[in-house]
């Protein structure tokens, strides 16, 4: 496996985490809005992996 697969399936674990977290927190506005963040900041670090390289 190459580094950039197992960087790809570690953010993917990642964006798992972050849904478990945000089915964890329902009821809970805060601990919601923090998953979001989380979530939206590993689909953020994943768009490397999508761009072509230059």
């Amino acid at each position: 496996m190459s580094n950039k697969q197992i960087n790809f399936i570690g953010w993917i674990l990642f964006i798992l985490s972050a849904i478990g977290f945000i089915i964890a927190s329902i009821g809970s506005i805060w601990s919601m809005v923090g998953s979001v963040f989380f979530l939206v900041a590993c689909l953020v670090f994943l768009i490397p992996f999508f761009r072509p390289d230059d």
